[in-house]
């Protein structure tokens, strides 16, 4: 899982044009009949309107980039020397363009006054991802998916804004006996958070 970063303000622009927009770009399953985002990853990461506004003949690729998008913080290719570097750890050699269904999300967390919108992606999927590692407690009992179609329930032992170290405890005695682990940092559930496994 990738934790991607972006400019509040550059990702309101962005909202702004998409919903000024009459005329949408179509996504894979053909037209598109109102404002999006879309995550470009190719010449940089970045988020985009999928408006068109006859302003630019400029399409949607990866191959092309605009200093106006949004980009992710250390993926700018205007910006970021090392942007090559970034964009694979998230995405290994996927290159491509997300429509992504996160435009009313982000619009809230902007009219809260989030200075900063962070999107997680396991390089297939796209959500906001609200909680940093300084909302959970260490030495808190969490839930994690187990892999075999439950949940272990774990203590947390440190987090980072993308991992959290954890370590079963109170499960059955084979599966408390494993050494701490890394997951996703999403993927903590408090223990009477019902989220699908």
């Amino acid at each position: 899982m990738a934790i991607l970063k972006f400019s509040a303000s550059a990702v309101a622009a962005q909202i702004a044009h998409a919903r000024a927009c009459k005329t949408f770009l179509p996504n894979w399953n053909g037209p598109v009949d109102r404002p999006a985002l879309i995550l470009i990853v190719g010449n940089g990461v970045h988020l985009r309107s999928n408006g068109i506004d006859g302003t630019t003949t400029r399409i949607v690729t990866t191959e092309q980039a605009d200093p106006s998008f949004a980009f992710a913080d250390g993926m700018n290719p205007f910006r970021d020397t090392d942007w090559m570097a970034q964009r694979r750890m998230a995405f290994r050699d996927l290159t491509g363009q997300f429509y992504t269904d996160i435009l009313d999300d982000v619009q809230v967390l902007i009219e809260r006054g989030r200075g900063a919108i962070r999107l997680a992606t396991d390089g297939h999927s796209i959500r906001v991802f609200v909680r940093r590692a300084s909302d959970y407690l260490i030495g808190g009992t969490y839930e994690v998916p187990s892999g075999l179609g439950g949940t272990f329930r774990v203590i947390l032992k440190d987090a980072c804004d993308t991992f959290a170290i954890v370590q079963n405890c109170g499960n059955c005695e084979d599966f408390d006996a494993m050494q701490p682990y890394r997951v996703p940092l999403d993927a903590l559930m408090e223990i009477d958070d019902r989220r699908a496994a």
